[in-house]
């Protein structure tokens, strides 16, 4: 497994990072999570991606990882849902810490991301005091913001914020434009969410109400060739080939597709004219294509 200095903090991440939030579903079994979150981290993944609406996924990582809490880096994301306090506020950032602290059992978390709130809300300060507060407590080590267009456009110029999360995948391209090369000038680290673009290419025929379909429209205008790949290994391969992008998340909840991704990430740079030709294609058919919150 490859690791990638984070921005300009002391934290190093895994190029592959897990997100939790197929183990937030309760119909999941308790067992099969347990295996699942310790191989995880046995394959050599230390990034573990999770947030508030993730169910019981905070819960889990505590109950089956806090005794490995050394060999890994936990990135949670807040804002909402703390009873007896209103979203988005000072309070509500305070407390949603305090909470992911008890449930994931552990002193500190390492990111803290603000999940995807408005740029009205952003810009009134109040949550992006709270994050600055509490990492100077010590209760957190990396502060920033997860989300898309304005409202990351205004997260890249918080100088306290250290990382941001967004959307990039063969589907997603904008941001590699002026987003990185952003991210890349401040110092800030990178997580790359959607990196598969939510297996657009799954779906023979477009998929009404999915929650890919706005993917699989961008795929079919593209008219994307997969050069002999698979398309998993594709569009994986795409996004680790991006200066810039500490980490990619991808979720499951079936280890043997977690150690094929690996074997893919493993392979390193997909061809300069292969990878070229995918940014090009993207240009050509670019029809206002906005960042997928």
């Amino acid at each position: 497994m490859k690791y990638n200095k984070f921005g300009d903090s002391d934290i190093k991440t895994s190029v592959l990072g897990f997100g939790a939030g197929h183990i937030g579903d309760e119909r999941m079994p308790d067992n099969d999570v347990e295996v699942l979150v310790n191989q995880v981290v046995d394959c050599g993944i230390n990034l573990i991606d999770t947030a508030r609406g993730y169910g019981v996924s905070e819960d889990r990582i505590g109950k089956f990882l806090s005794h490995r809490r050394k060999d890994i880096v936990i990135c949670t994301k807040i804002g909402y849902g703390i009873q007896g306090h209103n979203d988005w506020t000072y309070s509500c950032i305070i407390e949603g810490i305090n909470e992911a602290l008890r449930k994931m059992r552990t002193d500190y978390i390492d990111i803290v991301l603000l999940h995807s709130c408005n740029i009205d809300i952003l810009r009134q300060g109040e949550v992006i005091r709270a994050l600055e507060d509490a990492k100077n407590s010590g209760k957190v080590r990396v502060i920033g913001y997860s989300g898309e267009n304005a409202e990351l456009d205004f997260a890249l110029n918080v100088d306290s914020f250290e990382v941001i999360m967004c959307s990039i995948n063969f589907c997603e391209q904008k941001v590699i434009d002026w987003a990185l090369p952003r991210a890349i000038e401040k110092k800030k680290g990178v997580i790359a969410k959607r990196p598969i673009a939510n297996y657009c290419w799954k779906h023979s025929s477009q998929p009404h109400g999915h929650y890919c379909e706005e993917y699989w429209k961008r795929w079919q205008a593209m008219s994307l060739n997969n050069y002999g790949y698979d398309w998993n290994e594709l569009a994986l391969r795409f996004v680790t080939n991006l200066s810039g992008v500490s980490s990619c998340i991808v979720g499951t909840a079936n280890i043997e597709h977690l150690k094929e991704n690996i074997r893919i990430v493993e392979k390193g740079f997909l061809p300069d004219d292969i990878f070229v030709h995918i940014r090009d294609k993207f240009i050509e058919n670019d029809n206002n294509w906005i960042g997928q919150i």
